[in-house]
């Protein structure tokens, strides 16, 4: 059997349960970023997003939130522009979903931003809007039938 020449297993490498979970200050876009929300995960460490401004961008997720921070469909997320490809743009942070209430609470996101919706949120409306679908006959249709 080989030798085992590392520092520890796959558990070492998860490492300890890093609480950010915990109260942390409410960080705010600045020039050359802007709040966005996830359409869709693409892989290989990107997504598509809609930006508050209106545009839709193609997004890298920095190395530092690689597999440390998930993202999914309908989070909001803060991106860093970049001066040079306009429909491109770089992860920056995810917010959690109080805090994603309280930037719309702030007015910094629009009002129309559906926060925490993402493809569950779509199902449910489809759910909702089914039963419209369905034509109801009489008693006399069924018989001309």
């Amino acid at each position: 059997m080989p030798k085992n020449k590392g520092k520890g297993g796959k558990n070492r490498k998860r490492g300890k349960n890093e609480a950010d979970d915990e109260k942390r200050e409410l960080i705010f876009k600045e020039d050359g970023q802007e709040y966005a929300q996830v359409l869709r995960m693409l892989g290989n460490g990107r997504c598509d997003v809609m930006c508050i401004d209106g545009v839709k961008r193609l997004c890298h997720i920095r190395g530092k939130m690689h597999k440390k921070v998930w993202i999914a469909a309908g989070d909001i997320i803060l991106v860093g522009l970049r001066d040079y490809q306009d429909d491109k743009a770089d992860v920056i942070l995810k917010y959690m979903s109080d805090e994603a209430r309280l930037l719309k609470a702030y007015g910094e996101l629009p009002e129309n931003t559906r926060l925490n919706e993402g493809i569950v949120g779509d199902l449910d409306e489809d759910e909702d809007n089914g039963g419209d679908d369905y034509i109801e006959f009489e008693d006399e249709d069924i018989d001309r039938i």
